[in-house]
């Protein structure tokens, strides 16, 4: 005879949860890693076995690793050990202009997950039907730009905490102590930022493997959103212009103040030379 509760759990029949999906083997999973060592690295007469790529130089490295080398100082490794990566910076040291300190590093995750979609996760990793040499190109090219823009926003944000104090006496007592030679250290400091993201790194430009592969053109637009490359470079853009009005502004005011010192020097010399030709001129 069944019970009240048995007829319960014959009509309402249990639910199990989806079981978790497994991450993928180590075997299907890469690790990229990308690196600011200096201002340019030398890629001139440098020769490597199995190179996939000339613009930007990429080649094989050890079992299945790739090494993406950017002439705007960025060295690019997935798939790489430690032990390896560290074979590979100790062998561009001599290549390295202006090493820059401290380095600027990114790293993610590839995974190849042949029986699902691509997708890429916030802050997860990166996940592909197939990992192929090109595609690992458009990855690199884009944690290379990220890693870059890291060291300008930096480098920014000290320009912007040593332009606001002179701004903020311009503001509270109406003149500026700011130095000429200051100044125009934070004008040189604002413009060699604008170059390299405008010119040498190029941010907003795709990469040049896109266009014999438009098929990775939906990769790369996704990274391009990841990582937010045009938004900083935006934020980057706006900031280097307050920056640059205002040294422009501080400019002009010292350029007034020695122009008015000028001018009272010369009335003091003019005063000076009429007192002297009144005093020769004086019968004595």
């Amino acid at each position: 005879m069944l019970t009240t509760l048995d007829t319960q759990q014959i009509a309402k029949p249990q639910t199990s949860q989806p079981a978790p999906q497994p991450p993928p083997p180590a075997a299907s999973r890469k690790r990229g890693h990308a690196i600011l060592l200096s201002d340019r690295i030398d890629t001139s007469q440098l020769e490597h076995d199995h190179v996939v790529s000339t613009a930007p130089l990429t080649y094989k490295y050890g079992k299945d690793g790739f090494v993406t080398l950017f002439r705007y100082g960025v060295a690019v490794m997935i798939g790489l050990t430690p032990e390896e990566e560290d074979e590979v910076l100790k062998s561009l040291q001599s290549r390295l202009i202006r090493p820059v300190q401290p380095v600027e590093e990114e790293s993610v995750v590839i995974d190849l997950v042949p029986d699902r979609d691509e997708l890429i996760m916030p802050g997860g990793p990166i996940a592909l039907k197939t990992i192929t040499p090109d595609s690992l190109v458009v990855i690199a090219d884009a944690l290379s730009k990220s890693v870059v823009l890291a060291r300008d926003e930096r480098q920014v944000a000290a320009v912007f905490d040593l332009v606001e104090p002179f701004a903020r006496q311009l503001a509270e007592k109406g003149r500026a102590s700011a130095g000429r030679a200051t100044i125009f250290k934070q004008i040189g400091n604002a413009l060699l930022v604008q170059q390299r993201v405008a010119g040498r790194v190029a941010v907003t430009d795709k990469p040049d493997v896109l266009w014999d592969r438009p098929s990775l053109e939906r990769l790369y637009a996704r990274l391009e959103d990841e990582y937010e490359l045009k938004e900083r470079t935006d934020a980057l853009f706006r900031k280097l212009s307050v920056i640059s009005e205002t040294a422009q502004v501080l400019t002009d005011i010292l350029d007034t103040k020695r122009s008015f010192r000028l001018e009272m020097i010369i009335v003091v010399l003019i005063a000076v030379e009429l007192v002297v030709a009144a005093y020769q001129a004086w019968p004595h």
